[in-house]
């Protein structure tokens, strides 16, 4: 498909300046130029024009918003000025797999002070002896090239990045807060808990009670039988008396 079509085809039903990202991909430039953009474009942040036969970038439209361009897989051999001047806020640029052999060729990428990421892997200028620690020379405003830093630490993706942003998250949320509903669970267990065990006091103390106020009634009760047996014994003796005063009156 041509590129004219295809950029028109991923508007799909938009204007342009509402598209924010555009991927136009495995389609072809009749002339290995940029077709179909234009200034209108003006919210474009991400461009993706991958194996499209671009060998060059001078008719890029300015994009003042874009920040990540993938032109891997094209035959640009150089002449990225423009790209520097319409694109001053890249941060990303993907450039591997082109026909770029001198570093000389990307000079001109030093004007850009945002760009933190460059990618020149399979392009002949990567075969250069000590092509790393040059290139990191002559762009210092690089973090990463083909993927690593200087140190040959590797970028990481977009998931890695807001994991660590969640952590951080976590870290600055600071330790667990005593939530006070949890306190008032606690309070009313021991609460419970020490009822019971009131409870239970009580209740053994009621049966102690009760086993001593049975013995108090039981031993009542003897002394009760006790008097009534001294009270008929002196009846009795009483009766005998009389009767012994009863047979001397007799005689």
């Amino acid at each position: 498909m041509e590129m004219k079509k295809r950029v028109l085809l991923e508007l799909r039903n938009r204007k342009p300046k509402d598209v924010a990202e555009l991927v136009v991909d495995n389609c072809r430039s009749s002339d290995g130029e940029v077709e179909g953009l234009t200034e209108e474009y003006s919210e474009l942040e991400i461009l993706s024009m991958v194996n499209v036969g671009l060998s060059s970038l001078s008719k890029l439209p300015a994009l003042p918003k874009l920040s990540k361009l993938e032109v891997s897989d094209n035959l640009i051999s150089g002449d990225l000025d423009s790209l520097v001047e319409k694109c001053p806020n890249l941060t990303y640029l993907n450039l591997s797999g082109n026909k770029i052999k001198e570093l000389s060729s990307i000079k001109t990428l030093q004007s850009l002070k945002h760009l933190k990421s460059l990618d020149l892997y399979s392009c002949e200028v990567s075969s250069l002896q000590e092509y790393r620690p040059s290139v990191f020379q002559l762009l210092p405003q690089i973090k990463y090239l083909d993927g690593y830093d200087p140190l040959d630490n590797e970028l990481p993706d977009s998931n890695d990045e807001e994991d660590e942003d969640d952590d951080d998250d976590d870290d600055v949320a600071g330790p667990h807060v005593h939530d006070d509903d949890e306190d008032d669970d606690e309070s009313s267990e021991v609460e419970e808990g020490e009822e019971g065990e009131v409870g239970l006091s009580y209740l053994m103390k009621e049966g102690i009670q009760d086993e001593e106020d049975d013995g108090d009634y039981v031993e009542e009760e003897e002394d009760e039988e006790d008097g009534d047996a001294a009270e008929a014994q002196g009846e009795k003796r009483k009766r005998e008396a009389d009767d012994e005063v009863d047979d001397d009156d007799d005689e």
